[in-house]
């Protein structure tokens, strides 16, 4: 599993890269990496679909689908259409909020289609709601977090590609700094009963690696994308980030873990050996995503 683990950690950078290269050299920025986002959002809903029939609860499969893919496509709308005035961090939440409520409608919708009189339609509509939210909506504050400047008028997409990178450095960053503190020293339990590998050293040699790794963006990386290290960055703001950052990813891998645990099973799938699944890979993420977004649209880090 090691080997698996380090094979494909290095495909996943280099794939990253990649996708975030092609993406910067286009004319629309997110061009490439909205597609990405849609294809793993749906990975990830045919996970959860899995994990729900464990226990043999079936919410309409195509409502799922659907309502994700309304709010990841609502989130990235500037992508295809350029009016809807990308590079405001208001009005895209505002495209992002309409697409989950569409998708909530059609959940309704498709519950209503089957009803039967049976108890179980509120506990499906309640899982297909929340995989809406989870997946659709926390994947929707990564695209705008691409799009932040990509508008007509507001930049080149430069500073948005750098608010993402800065989320994904940052998180990934202090998994990896969980797993070999955890490894080296970790003795005390952060969740027993959820994720029994995880401990509070663990917990704060991640903490420690966000705050390094965010640094290190908002300075080097700073200065190598934008050309300057002009970015008003204040270093309360950016130690605040890298605390905020991985204190949420922390949560979203325990989250995801309990809904593992409660489907009893050890990975959200086996698509990816030594990963688990897509979930495994994105739960830290998709949680601190609407945390970074926070710090960018207020203007807490950036210009």
């Amino acid at each position: 599993m090691l080997r698996w683990r380090l094979i494909l950690g290095v495909l996943f950078v280099a794939a990253f890269i990649a996708v975030c290269w092609l993406d910067s050299v286009v004319t629309r920025p997110g061009a490439f990496l909205l597609p990405s986002a849609l294809m793993l959002s749906w990975m990830a809903v045919v996970e959860l679909l899995e994990m729900f029939n464990e226990r043999g609860r079936q919410p309409a499969a195509w409502t799922l689908y659907c309502g994700v893919l309304l709010a990841v496509l609502s989130a990235g709308l500037p992508v295809v259409w350029p009016g809807a005035v990308a590079g405001n961090a208001i009005v895209g939440l505002g495209w992002l909020a309409i697409g989950l409520a569409l998708g909530l409608l059609l959940a309704f919708f498709g519950e209503l289609y089957r009803y039967d009189g049976r108890w179980h339609t509120t506990i499906n509509l309640g899982l297909a709601a929340f995989t809406i939210l989870y997946v659709g909506g926390l994947t929707g504050f990564v695209v705008q977090l691409r799009l932040l400047d990509a508008g007509p008028a507001n930049g080149d997409g430069r500073l948005g590609m750098l608010a993402l990178i800065s989320l994904i450095a940052t998180v990934k960053m202090s998994d990896i700094g969980q797993y070999a503190v955890g490894r080296l020293i970790g003795k005390h339990k952060l969740s027993p009963r959820v994720s029994p590998g995880k401990t509070w050293e663990g917990a704060l040699g991640g903490v420690a690696f966000a705050v390094i790794t965010a640094w290190i963006v908002f300075d080097w990386g700073a200065a190598k994308l934008m050309g300057s290290t002009a970015l008003n960055v204040e270093p309360v703001s950016v130690v605040s980030f890298g605390v905020a950052v991985a204190i949420a990813g922390i949560l979203g891998d325990l989250g995801e873990s309990m809904i593992k645990r409660d489907a009893g099973v050890k990975d959200s799938s086996t698509w990816l050996p030594g990963f688990g699944g897509v979930l495994d890979l994105l739960d830290s993420v998709l949680a601190a995503a609407p945390v970074a977004y926070l710090f960018w649209a207020l203007g807490v880090v950036g210009p």
